[in-house]
């Protein structure tokens, strides 16, 4: 594979860790509208999954190729995006962070079963490097012991968990094109999401209240994620699991400096430091794997 080849996926991969490292500041302004984060959440996934279906096409014709990894595919994404976001409005941001965040350990053992991919010691220094560096980061010792401790945490560990299955099942589903895969994370979030609201009830009574402002930010957000879901998903389909999980951390390193520069949050020297770790173990995945 050529540089430029091996470039784009990695390039498709940290617009993702990009756009969520930032995302959750249109989705708190979003939030102080007066619009819940789970009816924001339903209505830009709602949005990206319109507009991605109008630029892709009748891509539901493959999903007889995918099988029951297909299925996995739609309900693993749909509760990694939904748990993610409702984890992070119900209990301490910081704990909910972490447990999502032992992502590169379950993609080890997924990608081991689902793909036959097996690192080396230099992969297992690696994935320790990049987990070493998102506890540095996100660790609070005043918290406690980093197991979950309320529905919130334990939302936000399996969150993590199907995070991680479903860039392995992007991965082994690399025959499908795309636009099928950014299709079945899109609808995947979409029908969690509407069940919530269904279950919460009252939701469709919210939107005549919504603002022309809110309307824009939340189109704005579902273009966004249209977008980058096409190069998350080129880059998952060409990229190993184990190394891709570990560029995704660079989300971590994203959201830190946008908390500084958005609501002037300081990055202090353990935070710094927990970065730095991500990026090393970024800049050294490209060698993770053992030769077959």
């Amino acid at each position: 594979m050529s540089t430029k080849q091996n470039v784009l996926p990695i390039a498709g991969l940290l617009s993702g860790a990009a756009v969520w490292g930032l995302i959750w500041y249109p989705y708190r302004l979003i939030e102080q509208t007066g619009t819940s984060g789970v009816l924001a959440t339903f209505l830009t996934y709602t949005i990206a999954l319109a507009v991605g279906l109008s630029v892709s096409g009748p891509v539901w014709r493959e999903f007889r190729l995918a099988g029951w990894s297909g299925v996995a595919l739609i309900i693993g994404s749909g509760w990694a995006n939904f748990g993610y976001v409702l984890a992070t409005l119900e209990g301490e941001v910081m704990r909910v962070l972490l447990l999502f965040y032992l992502a590169p350990l379950w993609t080890v053992f997924l990608a081991h079963f689902l793909l036959g991919e097996k690192l080396n010691r230099y992969g297992y220094g690696v994935v320790a490097l990049s987990l070493g560096g998102a506890i540095v980061m996100l660790w609070r010792p005043e918290l406690g012991v980093p197991m979950p401790q309320n529905r919130a945490e334990w939302i936000g560990l399996s969150a993590g968990i199907t995070f991680a299955l479903t860039n392995v099942l992007v991965r082994r589903n690399a025959h499908l094109s795309v636009g099928f895969k950014s299709a079945a994370i899109w609808f995947g979030t979409f029908c969690i999401t509407g069940i919530a609201l269904l279950y919460q009830g009252g939701a469709v009574l919210h939107l005549p209240q919504i603002a022309a402002g809110t309307w824009t930010m939340i189109v704005l957000v579902g273009l966004v994620l249209c977008a980058t879901s096409f190069a998350v998903q080129y880059g998952l389909t060409h990229t190993p699991a184990n190394q891709a999980i570990v560029i995704f951390l660079f989300e971590l390193v994203f959201a830190g400096i946008a908390s500084y520069l958005l609501v002037g949050e300081e990055m202090n020297m353990q935070e710094i430091i927990g970065a730095l770790l991500i990026v090393s173990a970024s800049l050294l995945s490209g060698r993770m794997h053992a030769a077959h």
